[in-house]
């Protein structure tokens, strides 16, 4: 059954819904305004035939110039999770899930296909717009695979702690040069649906530009969402607002959790960034 706009903004903005809703509204839309991250998973595990449709799904999000510049390694090996989890900061839930999907950004295949026509050397992957396809293409695909997944009734969460160590990570999953770790994604059987709870996002205003950007007036919709984030945080017996996140990631070199080290950790796995 359709969720109405109405219930489906409200749960996506935290308030009463002042958006006007489109003339249809379909199961869709419904689905994608429900989004929630799931860390708690029942153990029964998810099939091949899931994994393979979640996989064709991904292969459908567009992708530049069909270049295709992605893979992804699918875990399910205790053991492997288990270390993965570790390399990620000990998050259990990547332990917990019975599936976990790492995505990686993949400019050897294209380097393997280059070098086989007319010699050529490959040379344009050397530099970081190379790069900046095979990101945008890996981000496409997983969104695919991870609305597949709760369409299915499925829980998903993604996890870009695996850039903390992603030199381990590579390792761990016997990565060639050009091929990078760039998130996780757990997925798995739900378990106490009810304690994920659908998170607020920004008002569309702070977000959303017409015609050109303006930074001033998001000052007045950031204050009320933190206000409103405020509220949601202490229900979830969290303690930090949403600002003070955001000051703990950017506000210091250390809140990057290692991540600093990305430039070398991508020219080590052969990503030239010219």
């Amino acid at each position: 059954m359709t969720v109405s706009p109405e219930a489906s903004y409200r749960l996506r903005y935290g308030s009463e819904p002042t958006l006007d809703p489109p003339a249809e509204w379909t199961d869709i839309l419904a689905q994608q305004l429900d989004h929630r991250s799931v860390r708690s998973y029942r153990p029964e595990p998810v099939s091949d035939a899931t994994l393979s449709a979640l996989i064709a799904a991904a292969q459908s999000a567009p992708t530049s110039g069909n270049l295709q510049l992605w893979s992804v390694v699918a875990v399910r090996d205790d053991e492997r999770r288990a270390r993965l989890a570790h390399l990620a900061g000990d998050q259990q839930f990547i332990v917990e899930a019975p599936l976990f999907l790492v995505w990686l950004a993949d400019l050897a295949r294209a380097r393997q296909v280059t070098t086989g026509v007319d010699s050529a050397t490959a040379e344009g992957a050397d530099f970081v717009e190379a790069a900046v396809l095979s990101f945008v293409d890996v981000a496409l695909a997983a969104q695919n695979a991870s609305l597949a997944a709760e369409s299915l009734g499925l829980g998903t969460v993604f996890v870009g702690a695996i850039r903390n160590r992603p030199l381990d990570v590579a390792a761990e999953l016997d990565l060639p040069p050009n091929v990078f770790p760039v998130f996780g994604l757990t997925i798995g059987h739900p378990d106490r649906v009810a304690e994920s709870a659908v998170k607020p996002r920004l008002p569309q205003q702070a977000v959303l530009h017409h015609e050109r950007y303006a930074l001033e007036p998001q000052t007045a919709h950031v204050e009320t969402y933190e206000e409103l984030l405020n509220t949601f945080y202490a229900a979830a017996g969290l303690p930090d607002s949403w600002a003070k996140r955001v000051a703990r990631r950017f506000g210091t070199v250390a809140g990057l959790n290692g991540r600093e080290h990305l430039r070398d950790a991508l020219h080590t796995q052969g990503f030239q960034l010219r």
